[in-house]
């Protein structure tokens, strides 16, 4: 029995000093922090790697040459050749459409800021996500409210989200093709949106036209996202400051002012910054409604020159659109920072 305590006590020891306990131990004595940066390595390093390696890949592709341009042939190491063209202009003839606007010397603005996959990108992720915030902060705000039958109005709200991309794309598709929609009609009989001077008869077909029609879709399908959002984010607000601020007189705008949207204001950046992003790298519902011909954007350029087959320039345009994002999403991390979020 002895013998057996004895062994017992010994094989205890060992198992305390052996690795695995060193490992517990070390554990035990990190801080709650430290603990929870340890749980969240693996999802890190796996996340680092799906997001790094792509990116590796892209920029060591786009330092190839695609085709016969100059002395530098099909595969051949081109250096960062393929950035100059892209930003001087010099690949403009190999591309679908114009990566930067063109100006002239005669006119102190953009000649045709349309012809610009970059200019359109920033003007739908500009007005998209501005219409977007505001709608959807609007429709936080009355279904914050208490009152009957808020239940069918938030289905009602999130339906729009819920349609895919391609069917959506096929229905504003269909609203706005001449003779069959019933938005847009002929030079005939024009409709109402053509009276009003809002768009002209075969509005797809411009890309002045089709891009507002594009903002407007976008608009109603994601305004819904950016609503749950905040609503969630106004929902977490502890009721009883409002209780103490009507005891002390706030009217309904200084609530507003002083206790919703400076709590919600976090809420609200976080969900500007995730819409932003997918904005930036928009691409089914152009494709659907008007095609990349009509409306060129970042991402519209990456896959037609990809299938051109254009593979250094696609992958040049593709990494400095992840480039742009990154300065965009900078920028919020920054306003984050100066906001304590």
């Amino acid at each position: 029995m002895a013998t057996e305590q004895q062994s017992g006590e010994t094989f205890s020891d060992t198992q305390r000093s052996g690795p695995y306990a060193s490992a517990v131990n070390w554990m035990e004595s990190l801080s709650e922090t430290q603990f929870a940066y340890l749980l969240l390595t693996p999802a890190l390093v796996l996340l680092g790697v799906i997001a790094v390696y792509p990116l590796v890949s892209t920029f060591s592709m786009s330092l190839f040459a695609d085709r016969l341009t100059g002395t530098a042939r099909l595969g051949e190491f081109v250096g960062l050749q393929n950035y100059v063209d892209l930003f001087t202009g010099a690949r403009n003839y190999a591309l679908p459409s114009q990566f930067l606007p063109t100006f002239t010397s005669e006119f102190p603005f953009v000649t045709n800021i349309y012809s610009s996959a970059l200019a359109v990108t920033l003007i739908f992720t500009v007005f998209s996500v501005l219409f977007e915030t505001l709608i959807g902060f609007g429709q936080a705000l009355i279904l914050d409210q208490d009152f009957r039958g808020r239940r069918w109005v938030r289905v009602a709200i999130i339906i729009p989200w819920a349609v895919p991309i391609v069917i959506q794309g096929m229905i504003w598709y269909l609203m706005f093709q001449p003779n069959i929609g019933f938005l847009v009609g002929t030079s005939e009989n024009p409709a109402l949106l053509n009276q009003l001077g809002l768009i002209g008869t075969t509005p797809l077909r411009n890309t002045a036209d089709a891009l507002f029609l594009i903002i407007v879709a976008d608009v109603w399908k994601t305004s819904a996202f950016m609503a749950l959002l905040i609503l969630a984010g106004m929902q977490s607000i502890d009721r009883s400051l409002y209780d103490v601020a009507k005891v002390a007189g706030a009217s309904r705008w200084q609530q507003f002012k002083l206790i919703t949207f400076p709590l919600i204001l976090p809420t609200v950046l976080v969900a500007m910054l995730f819409r932003t992003i997918d904005a930036m790298r928009v691409y089914g519902i152009i494709q659907t409604m008007a095609g990349c011909q009509t409306v060129p954007s970042l991402s519209c350029l990456v896959v037609t020159t990809f299938n051109t087959p254009l593979y250094g320039t696609s992958a040049t345009v593709a990494f400095v659109t992840a480039g742009i994002i990154a300065v965009v999403v900078s920028v919020y991390i920054v306003n984050f920072a100066s906001e304590g979020i």
